[in-house]
């Protein structure tokens, strides 16, 4: 009988191996840095050894991740880890075949994956020399795109001569063979081997294909010169301090340096009670990374497509605006935060504009019992807005209107709901599994970290609605909150800014772009284009100590950060609930993100002086 498994059982039993191997990026307990070597060392031979053949049509890397994609084993003993590995890329399905192959068996297999386009399938060299087997695989090539993965002694490939899609050959079946070959089909990792000898007449000595690593590789820090303890000791105590002095319950901390994530790991738990601990798969609420993440990005976009200027009046692309004081402030200085905009407008709520269940005009649902009447944004949100008192211009003012403002001209200009545009535009096709907007209608209520219990508003626990109650009365989609993600998705998008735009064989974004949001571009602040910016003034140490003045990114007020810094090729992603269970500012006084940021560039700082004086000549007697 078949048997298809979730991707949270895959996961479940990968975290329980990883412990076993000493994996720093994702155990809960201190790894010593001899395992972590031996770890890699066993990762670099099976780049060594691991070859590419029949790729001539470059479907590995695979670059598609908006297409349904199936993962099938057949006897493979370290299904877990490959499945894992492959589902921090994009979604992937996965099945086993059964223990007992039969035609009827495999035929039933090949039924269950008809909708899928990619198939990828890992098994033991030994089960090619079973017919049925290879039927199996002439079966699925024909009509799917079909990658195969085979560890086991390099003679048996003669059995493989009638297959021409694509086929990754180990000799070694382990963990890290298995990890390997997952993070070389979506391209974590480049081909870069060869065969040595000669085993058929197709697969002859020299074959291997060459490929490039175009995403995201899951490692530990010794691959980039850290230590695992001078890098995982400072984070465990800082988060230690936060949740024994309950700045937040939990929190996720992962850092990807030089492409490479080398930390993710979870802390704490999703309420003080403890009763769910916080996994590195928990999907947070973002709150004002959502302006860069989202509103931004979506801006990015439209000033390449020449369909918006930076320059051009507000009033240009929102014709309400015309005759009002917004009229002609410029999209430049909204993004800035200098148009003069207050930082925000009350937003009265009276008992004729929310129910607590639905009715006719009111279906715009900020909680489990709260309903918005259809034209409470027309009617209330929007002449506030645009009536509201500004300010000087040219003066620096934090204002949550900007991205209301923005989100408007984004949706005007490309006639769909923000929310379903960077879906389409970037997330999805990132292989982005979480990140979006209204995460209820997606995923289980329990992966979604919960925020603040909302005693006026909605009156009830926030758990998979914004916490912003601006937002919130929005239905949960705005330009400057609302954004939900796991820290390894915030991490895929911020590793696409930071290669200047592109990611997995895409360019989403022009460099020159990337670099014109992203550096200093107001003589009044530290900002970009959207994006917070390193402050110039050190005594702030903002956004930390040690960070370079490249760095750009931005914090959300539910406890949450990312930022890049091109200078050291790093993105930090830091996920909290600290509003839980109600507004708290400890996780600022006690400068928990800053204080773990400048822990990472120390442990960098120390890896790179060790490796100085190991590479170092001895000095001459």
């Amino acid at each position: 009988m078949n048997r298809t498994f979730s991707q949270p059982f895959y996961l479940f039993l990968f975290l329980c191996l990883v412990l076993a191997i000493g994996f720093a990026g994702t155990t809960s307990v201190e790894t010593p840095p001899r395992k972590n070597q031996t770890w890699l060392q066993q990762h670099r031979e099976a780049a060594k050894t691991t070859v590419l053949l029949n790729n001539q049509q470059g479907l590995v890397p695979v670059k598609d991740l908006e297409q349904q994609i199936a993962s099938v084993t057949i006897g493979a003993a370290h299904a877990a880890v490959f499945d894992s590995l492959l589902n921090k890329y994009t979604a992937v399905s996965s099945f086993s075949a059964p223990a007992v192959l039969t035609d009827s068996s495999l035929n039933s297999l090949n039924d269950d994956l008809k909708f899928y386009k990619t198939v990828l399938v890992q098994l033991p060299a030994a089960q090619l020399q079973q017919q049925k087997v290879v039927g199996f695989l002439q079966d699925l090539q024909k009509d799917k795109q079909l990658v195969v993965a085979v560890y086991g002694k390099p003679a048996l490939l003669a059995n493989a001569e009638t297959l021409t899609a694509p086929l990754i050959w180990s000799e070694k079946e382990t963990a890290s063979t298995a990890d390997f070959v997952a993070q070389l089909i979506f391209g974590g990792v480049a081909a870069t081997a060869e065969l040595d000898k000669t085993y058929s007449a197709k697969y002859a000595k020299g074959a291997g294909h060459k490929t490039q690593a175009i995403r995201l590789k899951y490692t530990v820090p010794e691959e980039v010169g850290i230590s695992t303890n001078d890098l995982q000791r400072p984070i465990d105590s800082i988060a230690a301090e936060m949740i024994r002095e309950q700045a937040a319950p939990g929190a996720v901390v992962l850092v990807a340096k030089d492409g490479k994530v080398i930390f993710n790991k979870a802390y704490g738990s999703h309420t003080y009670d403890k009763s769910r601990p916080t996994r590195i798969t928990d999907i947070f609420d973002l709150a004002s990374v959502t302006k860069v993440s989202a509103t931004t990005m979506a801006v990015m976009e439209l000033y390449e497509q020449q369909k918006v200027s930076l320059d051009a009046p507000f009033s240009t692309f929102i014709p309400s605006a015309e005759g009002t004081s917004k009229a002609n402030i410029s999209l430049r200085d909204i993004l800035l935060h200098q148009a003069g905009l207050p930082a925000g407008v009350g937003l009265p709520l009276r008992a004729e504009d929310q129910r607590r269940t639905p009715a006719p005009g009111y279906s715009i649902k900020a909680g489990d019992s709260t309903f918005m009447r259809d034209t409470y944004f027309k009617e209330v949100v929007w002449p506030r807005m645009l009536s509201a008192k500004m300010g000087t211009a040219g003066q620096y003012i934090y204002s949550d209107l900007t991205m209301y403002f923005l989100k408007e001209v984004v949706e005007r200009q490309t006639l769909t709901p923000l929310n379903e545009l960077v879906q389409s535009n970037l997330y999805h096709p990132l292989g982005m599994q979480t990140a979006g907007f209204l995460p209820l209608s997606r995923f289980e209520k329990s992966r979604i970290v919960p925020t603040e219990v909302d005693h006026g508003f909605r009156k009830e626990l926030l758990q998979g609605y914004v916490h912003d109650g601006g937002a919130a009365r929005l239905g949960g989609v705005s330009g400057h909150a609302g954004l939900f993600s796991t820290a390894n998705d915030l991490a895929i998008l911020y590793q696409m800014m930071l290669n200047r735009g592109t990611y997995g064989g895409v360019q989403y974004f022009q460099p020159e772009t990337v670099q014109l949001f992203t550096s200093k571009q107001s003589a009044v602040s530290r900002r970009g284009l959207g994006f917070d910016r390193w402050d110039p003034d050190t005594t702030k140490g903002y956004p930390s100590k040690l960070a370079s003045p490249q760095t750009y990114g931005h914090t959300g007020y539910t406890g949450t950060c990312v930022w890049v810094d091109p200078r050291h090729n790093l993105v930090y992603v830091f996920l909290s609930n600290r509003v839980h269970p109600k507004v708290s500012n400890k996780l600022l006084s006690l400068n928990i993100r800053p204080r773990i940021q400048d822990a990472i560039y120390k442990a960098i700082e120390k890896g790179a002086t060790a490796g100085k004086n190991a590479g170092a000549k001895p000095a001459q007697p």
